[in-house]
């Protein structure tokens, strides 16, 4: 599994000692407000067996991140392939972090990392992001890293009822 390095995170391949700190910040309702209901510890744990399945079978997936200073672990970015319910197709960028860890930039420097590696290594032609269209949060980040909304590509997530996070946003970035 490749190592991505910025200038203050290390994304890279999950350990156990991930598991605890994934699971509380999976249980936060903060963190899932826009996600859905918090994970249970065997969900979240679940979870990472995924990621680590899917990375190595595709060579991206779900990086661990960690603050490279301390060691300490953050959250998750990375890539994935778009649901196959989607009204679309293609590779889809995605960060997470821990509710103590916003506000500090993380989120775009682990995702201009993860966009390099999709253009770079992968050699991506185009980059999705997909939020509910109530997460300004995540639609920040998205515009700080150039990436663009049509209102044409919105599109409602049937997997949740009537209410805010049904309606979703598409961003897109092509390769420089």
């Amino acid at each position: 599994m490749t190592e991505l390095r910025t200038e203050r995170l290390t994304l890279r391949p999950w350990r156990e000692a991930d598991l605890a700190p994934w699971a509380a910040m999976n249980a936060d309702p903060e963190v899932r407000e826009f996600l859905g209901e918090p994970l249970t510890r065997e969900r979240a744990d679940a979870s990472v067996a995924v990621f680590q399945a899917e990375f190595a079978a595709r060579g991206y997936g779900w990086w661990a991140v960690e603050v490279t200073a301390t060691g300490e672990f953050i959250g998750f970015a990375g890539l994935d392939d778009v649901e196959d319910w989607a009204p679309f197709t293609g590779v889809e960028i995605g960060w997470r972090l821990a509710r103590w860890a916003w506000g500090h930039g993380y989120a775009t420097e682990a995702a201009r990392a993860v966009l390099a590696f999709g253009f770079e290594t992968l050699g991506l032609a185009e980059i999705l992001a997909v939020t509910t269209a109530t997460n300004t949060r995540s639609r920040a980040v998205m515009t700080r890293l150039g990436m663009t909304r049509d209102p044409a590509d919105d599109f409602d997530d049937l997997d949740f009822p009537e209410g805010p996070l049904r309606p979703n946003v598409v961003y897109r970035l092509r390769k420089p």
